[in-house]
């Protein structure tokens, strides 16, 4: 398909859709038309880019049949509800919900690890869940070279994963807490303030959230190692913005920390602080609103002969959502996959 690219953004409003129009035009990215779209309640709002103000419409199929690609940022219902229209228009979708993410026909996709599973695409391009970006952007390196045997992830996770409403809970469970004042929550299980809560959505009849389900689940299919070990503990912590995991690993052989941090070093999307002597290892404060995979206090794991440890934090509404699915569409514009 010759010509710059149509795209189509729903879900624009939102944080994840917002973050999509930015990256846009940091990749320089060039397209000939920009469609954005929300839920009805929003249509008729105005969003400035690129110079041009841009005016919010309902999603409906001939949005579609002028589009090339669309990127949904919504959720998992509206998703399903939607989809259709795109389909029947042609247009390529890359889904940020977990609507279709473990549809063995749709490729689950970081671009830093399974590139050439877009290629298999029928229409719809799956993004992973954000933690589970960021541990297979910063664990593939490591698996290529040794092969894992075994994964191990416990995750702290930002407010800002539950969308703008988990921020203004955490900024309203603050002020109660030092107004020596009850808070009721609304978006989290207990208040946020000043404390860690370990469920994220809804648990399963294993024991294990769905979060941490998704990890396990989505991490196999982007490795291709459906049978491989994982084991998650999801934490909700009080901070803005970023995810943080600490990953253990077990490998088929014994591998050095310093063939590790080589592994790293040369590995794209991945920044490397790893400097214990001077305190220097990722933080969220640090990390957010960039795109990479930061990974520090790498060390051998003292309970395992081929086990190692890692510390990887990354903005989870950068690359652990919008920066990765725009990443994908590159990738499908520059090889003409749409």
């Amino acid at each position: 398909m010759a010509g710059s690219p149509r795209l189509a953004i729903v879900g624009a409003t939102g944080a994840v859709g917002q973050e999509i129009l930015k990256i846009i035009t940091e990749r320089n990215i060039k397209i000939s038309d920009l469609i954005l779209m929300a839920d009805p309640s929003e249509a008729g709002k105005k969003i400035h880019f690129q110079g041009e103000e841009i005016i919010v419409r309902a999603t409906t199929a001939d949005a579609f049949n002028n589009s090339d690609i669309a990127f949904f940022a919504v959720s998992s219902e509206v998703s399903k509800e939607i989809m259709p229209l795109a389909r029947e228009n042609e247009c390529l979708v890359i889904d940020n919900s977990q609507a279709f993410r473990m549809d063995e026909n749709v490729p689950l996709i970081v671009p830093e690890v399974n590139p050439e599973d877009i290629k298999k695409h029928q229409g719809i391009i799956a993004n992973p869940n954000c933690s589970t970006i960021i541990m297979a952007v910063a664990i593939n390196p490591i698996h290529q070279a040794v092969g894992l045997k075994r994964v191990i992830v416990s995750t702290y996770q930002a407010v800002s994963g539950a969308g703008a409403a988990g921020l203004q809970e955490l900024e309203n469970s603050v002020a109660h807490f030092n107004n020596n004042k009850e808070f009721k929550p609304n978006i989290f299980q207990y208040p946020i303030a000043f404390n860690l809560i370990p469920q994220i959505d809804v648990f399963e009849d294993n024991g294990y959230s769905r979060e941490e389900m998704k990890m396990v689940h989505e991490t196999r299919k982007i490795l291709h190692c459906p049978d491989l070990p994982i084991v998650a503990t999801t934490v909700r912590v009080p901070v803005y913005r970023s995810h943080s995991e600490v990953i253990n690993l077990d490998f088929e052989k014994e591998i050095s920390v310093t063939e590790i941090r080589d592994l790293l070093t040369k590995a794209p999307g991945i920044v490397i602080q790893d400097d214990i002597q001077n305190s220097v290892y990722p933080m969220p404060l640090y990390t957010s609103n960039t795109d990479p995979v930061y990974v520090g206090r790498i060390r051998k794991d003292i309970s395992s002969p081929n086990g190692i440890v890692l510390w990887a934090v990354a903005d989870q509404i950068r690359k652990g959502a919008a920066t990765n699915a725009v990443q994908i569409a590159e990738i499908v514009l520059n090889e003409s996959l749409y």
